[in-house]
């Protein structure tokens, strides 16, 4: 015998009419669940359209980076990562439109472009900003004074690379100074620590120092336009140059000089006033009298300087001190100032 196996009665299916709330509902429900591309992903039904070479300001590249007429919303989506700091780098064309199409976003304009080249932008500290910073810890720690110090700074000239966005001045820290060697290092710093490099250097005391802009001959007087400053090492300039120009416009070379030579002390001195056979006129000026006769002078002789002097009728050499273009005084003895004192015939 077989057994019987009831008879399961089926419900007939139950039929829904299709009304404008049902779909609404369907279409609500189809945009929560992500099934459903939104429209709003471009502006205004506009194809995306891929950008030319561009510049990334972040770490990841977004499609507003990449591509024109994206929505508000689409657009901060992050689809590539970003250069290093101060680097360029190239994406091909095809991933961008294959990332897009992943998105649900569709085909992308390309334009003919075949890859987009992409730079990643970067605030760059340089050597002087670098220099800066150390003359700064140093002028802290040490109390040196920074401006008579010069960094010069162990390898290639060194850049700090650090986000565009990343503000404030430029620190030196960790610092460690030797006095005796004049040897300097520190961690160069933006920011708190975001960015930073390591550097090493040597310290180096400056003086200004007065240079030959020309060369000259000797006994040629020098102009305004035949002198400029420099700032040298301490080291590698004469103890007895000239620190400054101040004074020097005038002055006679003493011997030739060459064109970008240090001046020192001994290479100019200002100008003879009065020279050897000139005819000078002798002053003497004493309280109550003042006399004057014509003389002639036995030597060259600059402003101030003590020179021998002829009184050509008597014959009487006398030592005076220039004190102009062909004049000379004579003055009486310090404990005797009378008339007496002083025979100039």
């Amino acid at each position: 015998m077989y057994a019987l196996k009831p008879i399961r009665r089926v419900a007939p299916a139950r039929v829904t009419c299709l009304t404008a709330g049902v779909v609404a509902r369907t279409f609500l429900a189809l945009v929560a669940l992500g099934l459903l591309a939104l429209p709003v992903l471009a502006q205004d039904g506009q194809r995306l359209r891929l950008r030319g070479d561009v510049t990334a300001r972040g770490d990841v590249l977004t499609l507003g980076e990449l591509l024109e007429g994206a929505s508000a919303e689409a657009a901060r989506r992050p689809l590539f990562r970003a250069p290093a700091l101060g680097a360029t780098g190239t994406i091909q064309a095809r991933r961008i439109a294959d990332a897009v199409a992943a998105l649900g976003l569709g085909e992308i304009e390309t334009d003919g472009l075949v890859q987009v080249a992409v730079q990643r932008a970067a605030r760059r500290i340089g050597t002087s900003e670098i220099e800066a910073a150390l003359k700064r810890a140093l002028e802290t720690a040490h109390g040196l004074d920074p401006r008579n110090l010069a960094i010069r700074i162990d390898g290639a000239a060194p850049t700090l690379l650090a986000p565009v966005d990343l503000n404030g001045p430029v620190a030196a820290l960790d610092l460690a100074y030797d006095a005796r060697s004049r040897r300097v290092a520190a961690l160069v710093t933006l920011g708190e620590r975001q960015a930073s490099l390591r550097v090493s250097g040597q310290v180096l005391e400056m003086r200004e120092v007065a240079i030959l802009v020309r060369a000259l001959n000797r006994g040629e007087a020098m102009t305004a336009a035949d002198l400029t400053t420099e700032r040298r090492p301490r080291e590698a300039a004469p103890a007895d140059a000239q620190t400054g120009v101040a004074g020097l416009t005038g002055q006679v070379a003493q011997r030739a000089l060459g064109a970008g030579a240090v001046l020192r002390a001994g290479d100019i001195a200002p100008p003879d006033l009065v020279t050897r056979g000139e005819a000078v006129t002798i002053v003497f000026d004493a309280p109550g009298l003042n006399l004057s006769l014509r003389g002639q002078a036995n030597e060259n002789g600059r402003l101030g300087a003590m020179i021998n002097v002829t009184n050509p009728v008597s014959k009487k050499v006398l030592a005076a001190t220039v004190i102009g273009p062909g004049r000379v005084s004579v003055g009486p003895p310090p404990a005797r100032q009378t008339n007496a004192a002083l025979d100039i015939r």
